[in-house]
Order: C-alpha cells, then sequence, then structure tokens
C-alpha cells in the first residue's frame, strides 16, 4: 500500500462533517525581526521569565513556485520574550543555504520532502537532462523543532544539517553537519537529555551492507568555546530488517538506563528516494506504509552499548512523539502516541490543507486518529520463562507482554485514556514535565487533540483515573503545549502551559495562551497584531 498523492478513499476512520475551512493556517507570513509590543488580557505570572521559542513553516512560494507539502515550507522562527507579566514578540526566518539560494533564484532550488526542485530553465536541453541524474541534496530547512546541545539552541529538521541560533536575537549562527562528527546521514529533530546534560539522538547511515539505525550520544560540556557536536560518538548501531526499506522515524524512547528505537511500519524506499529526482517525484512518495510488517521494539543499554537479544513485538502501528518512558520492578514502561495506521503523513500536502466543505471532510476522515498508549517490556527474561503467559504481573494495568519464542515477547497496549478523548479527535504533540518527570513514573501528559487536521484543543491527562482536562474555543487552533514550572516546584503540575493559539478565519489576532497547569484555566494572554502560520515544536528557555 503506497504513500501515493491520492487519499485513501476506500477507509474512513470517522465520519466528521462540517469542519471549518483552516488555509489561512499555511499561508506564507512576513518575518517580525525587531521584537513588538503585545496586548495582555488576563494576567501573565510575574514568575515566567525567558523566552518562548518556537519553529514551523513560514513561506510556502518562492517567486511563482510553491511548495506541495506542509513540511516543505522555509523556516520560520518565532519567539515570545515574557518578563514581569510583559511579552513581546518577534520572528526571523532561517538564513539556510537553501532559504538564500530559493531567494536569490526566486524559485525553489532545493528539492524538500514533497517538493521536488525543476531543472533551471536557463540550461540547455542536455543540461537540464543530466541534472536530473543528480542525487537530491539533503536541505537544511531546519523547521522543525528547537533542541539544544551542550548550552547551545539549535533549530533541527531529519537532515544532517543543524543550525546554531541565538535566542536571544533569533540569529541564525553557524550550520552544523552531523555527519562530520559521526557517521550518520541525518539525526532526528528530537533528542533525549539527561539530568547531566548528556544528549541521545538517533540518526540513520547507509553503507554497503545495509542501511542502520543508530544511536548517538553527546557529551554535556563543551571543550572549547566554539564547540559544536565535538566528542559525540555511535552508542549503538543496529542493522534494518529490511536492508534497503529502513523504517521512518520521527522520535524514539529513552529511560534511566535503556534506549528504546520503535522500528514502525512505515517504510523508506532507498531506491526510489535517491530516482526521485530522476524521475521527477517527491521524496515522500518513496515513503510507504506496510501494515503487513510487525511493529518491533529493540532496546539498548545506553551505558554499555549492548542491544538485547530480546526482540518485543506488537501488532503494526505508527508513532511520531512518544510520551515518557521508564523502568519499574523489572519493566520498562513506554507510553506513546500511536495510531493504527501510518499513511497520514502523505495527507498533509498543502492543497489539502487549503480544502473545504465535504473535500476537507473527506481527508479528515481518512486519516487515521492517535491515542496514547502503554506498552509494557518485561526486561528479566531468560530460557526458563515460559512461553504462552502474560508477563505484565503490574497490577491495575491491561497491557499483555506473551513470550512467543526464544528471544521473542509480543506486546499488546493498554489505552491511556478514555471515551471521551475520541470527542476530542484522539491526542498529539504530547509534552510533559520533562525536568521533573522524564523517565521517571509520573501523572500528567499534555496534548493537543485533533478533531481538525491540526490541534483544535488543549488537553490535560491525569493517568490516576484517566481523566481529562480541556481547553478548547471554537475558531482557535493551539499550538503543543509546552508545560513551564513555577519556581520551588514540588508537585508535579505546579507550573503554567505555554501555547501560540492562531485564528485563521480573524485577521491579526494570534495570542500566546497561559494555563495554569493545575486548574487548566486561562492566566492570562498576550495578542500579536499580525498572521503566524501554524507550526510545530517549541521550548521554553528559562532566564531565572
Amino acid at each position: 500500500m503506497s504513500l501515493s498523492l491520492n487519499l485513501n478513499k476506500d477507509q474512513h476512520f470517522t465520519d466528521v462533517l462540517g469542519l471549518p475551512c483552516i488555509e489561512n493556517l499555511v499561508c506564507s507570513a512576513d518575518e517580525t525581526p525587531e521584537p513588538i509590543a503585545t496586548t495582555i488580557t488576563g494576567n501573565i505570572p510575574s514568575w515566567i521569565k525567558g523566552n518562548f521559542l518556537r519553529n514551523g513553516p513560514g513561506k510556502f512560494e518562492i517567486g511563482r513556485s510553491s511548495f506541495n507539502h506542509w513540511f516543505d515550507g522555509m523556516a520560520l522562527m518565532h519567539q515570545f520574550h515574557i518578563e514581569d507579566g510583559k511579552v513581546t514578540y518577534m520572528s526571523r526566518f532561517l538564513n539556510s543555504d537553501c532559504y538564500k539560494e530559493n531567494l536569490e533564484h526566486n524559485r525553489i532550488m532545493v528539492s524538500e520532502f514533497g517538493t521536488i526542485a525543476m531543472p533551471d530553465p536557463c540550461k540547455n536541453f542536455f543540461q537540464r537532462f543530466l541534472s536530473r541524474f543528480e542525487l537530491p541534496k539533503p536541505s537544511d530547512n531546519a523547521n522543525v523543532s528547537f533542541v539544544q546541545y551542550k548550552g547551545d539552541y539549535y533549530v533541527s529538521t531529519e537532515t544532517n544539517f543543524m543550525h546554531k541560533i541565538d535566542p536571544q536575537t533569533l540569529e541564525t549562527k553557524e550550520k552544523v553537519d552531523w555527519s562530520k562528527f559521526v557517521a550518520v546521514n541525518g539525526a532526528t529533530a528530537h533528542p533525549h537529555v539527561d539530568p547531566d546534560g548528556t544528549t541521545y539522538n538517533m540518526g540513520n547511515s547507509y553503507t554497503r551492507k545495509g542501511a542502520f539505525y543508530n544511536i548517538i550520544m553527546v557529551p554535556s560540556k563543551k571543550v572549547n568555546p566554539n564547540d559544536t557536536l565535538e566528542g559525540a560518538t555511535v552508542v549503538c548501531s543496529i542493522p534494518s530488517e529490511d536492508k534497503s526499506k529502513p523504517s521512518y522515524y520521527h522520535s524514539f524512547a529513552m529511560s534511566e538506563n535503556y534506549v528504546v528505537f520503535i522500528e514502525q511500519p512505515i517504510k523508506m524506499d532507498l531506491l526510489k528516494i535517491v530516482t526521485s529526482k530522476l524521475r521527477g517525484k517527491g521524496i515522500n512518495e518513496g515513503v510507504y506504509w506496510d501494515p503487513k510488517r510487525n511493529t518491533v521494539f529493540h532496546v539498548i543499554n545506553k551505558h554499555t552499548g549492548k542491544l538485547s537479544l530480546i526482540k518485543y513485538y506488537a501488532k503494526p502501528l505508527s508513532t511520531f512523539h512518544q510520551i515518557n518512558c521508564y523502568e519499574e520492578n523489572g519493566f520498562l514502561i513506554i507510553d506513546m502516541c500511536c495510531s493504527d495506521d501510518g499513511q497520514a503523513i502523505n495527507n498533509y500536502l498543502i492543497q489539502n490543507l487549503k480544502k473545504s466543505g465535504n473535500a476537507l471532510d473527506e481527508v479528515y476522515n481518512t486519516v487515521c486518529r492517535v491515542f496514547p498508549r502503554r506498552f509494557v517490556l518485561p526486561l528479566n527474561m531468560d530460557s526458563h520463562t515460559p512461553c504462552g503467559q502474560n508477563l505484565n504481573t503490574r497490577l491495575n494495568n491491561t497491557a499483555t507482554a506473551i513470550k512467543t519464542d526464544k528471544n521473542k515477547v509480543f506486546c499488546t497496549h493498554e489505552d491511556l485514556h478514555g471515551d471521551d478523548l475520541h470527542e476530542f479527535g484522539g491526542l498529539e504533540f504530547p509534552h510533559i514535565n520533562y525536568s521533573m518527570c522524564n523517565s521517571c513514573p509520573y501523572r500528567y501528559f499534555y496534548g493537543c487533540g485533533f478533531r481538525h487536521l491540526v490541534g483544535d484543543s488543549l488537553i490535560k491527562m491525569d493517568l490516576q483515573g484517566k481523566q481529562i482536562k480541556v481547553w478548547k474555543h471554537a475558531g482557535m487552533y493551539p499550538s503543543e503545549p509546552i508545560f513551564v514550572s513555577s519556581p520551588g516546584a514540588v508537585e508535579e503540575d505546579d507550573g503554567a502551559i505555554l501555547s501560540v493559539v492562531i485564528t485563521p478565519n480573524q485577521d491579526k489576532s494570534t495570542f500566546l495562551l497561559v494555563l495554569d497547569a493545575k486548574t487548566f484555566e486561562e492566566l492570562g494572554r498576550a495578542e500579536v497584531p499580525i498572521n503566524i502560520p501554524y507550526g510545530f515544536h517549541g521550548t521554553f528557555q528559562n532566564r531565572h
């Protein structure tokens, strides 16, 4: 089953009707390089002091050429500076090589995930013909997230390029190439950080022996002031089951002692990807869902680099974001946002996001909903462990783990929600109190409800009883919620939630929303008198 440009017309996962058009969420914006004031309603707590940094696509046309996929737009970085109950806003386009090249030629020069750069019309026929045989060069359009390595801020995508950013001015400082430090062809935009600042990530490498998934470790401290990724090492390399068709992954899970790589049946056909330019097709056409394959959990000891001989399997699922992962009494608990179908990635074409009426409803209803789920992996198994019985002995937990063969365990999940989450369209963009709870037992997580193609509500989940609190208003589309802990907080949900709310059908009424994380009531908002496109991920730089 291919992730083609056509929607999967046969399979409807929901029957929602009358969705409002959101085409203005994917309209190009101008940058605002100088800070501007915002209008405060309510109260922004004075203890919040720092920069709320957001990243996402902000330019969808270059000259007369347009990008095809939401993931392709040129990176636009946003900063909400919060201090003394006041907020200023600024934004800048990432000054990437592809951004500069595109603007210089006034057309798309560098291929992105769903957009192929066409040959230069100024070249003669023979030159244009030869240019189709060039490999697509990786883009440095880092439009997914803000990440930290060794105390510095970078913007990241999933290629081998990141850019160091000054979080105070949003200036683009330095382009950094992962492949100059470790033998990988890219890295995720979702690294994990140990309490000591050691950072872990994952990236693929392609060799004559096939494709490999690599766990990367970046040390916490610089040796020299100008260091970037110096000292990065590959902790473990995992061979892809299918040498020429590795799985796509957007993130991974990490506990105190383990990294967990989830090999899902969203596959990348490397031959199709490297010949995409020759065939005049986007890279996305080489990515497809293969529901005949199970999902595999690979467990790696991050201190020794040893890959567990035990392979944990689950039915076919797709996952973009993990919620949390921790060890408890000989079990590895993995909580993540999952879908039973992996074709959604290609429904996010710009043309689909701009649809209205029945056509828009059809797009939404053919995208499988995403829900939070828990998997429980037993760590202590040996040759005497019996087959055929549930090894998950934890109380009040419906997840199962059954040994099916030597070093093989088949797992089923527990739903981390009640029926009420269905009316909000499931949950994505999960966030926790990371500094307090990552790799530890926890009680709360936050996310966006998706009763549209983008988030249209904010949700707080209490795992004690699976109770939800919801912030939702018609015509308002909130971004990924970011938790900011209050000074000296003892309780897990003592703090605030930050989210940027976009209003596509009201002109220039975007606002930064601040919720009390405990009650989920609105504390205040800072209205920005400009239009901002809907973005992906962000972070809070605490300036206390």
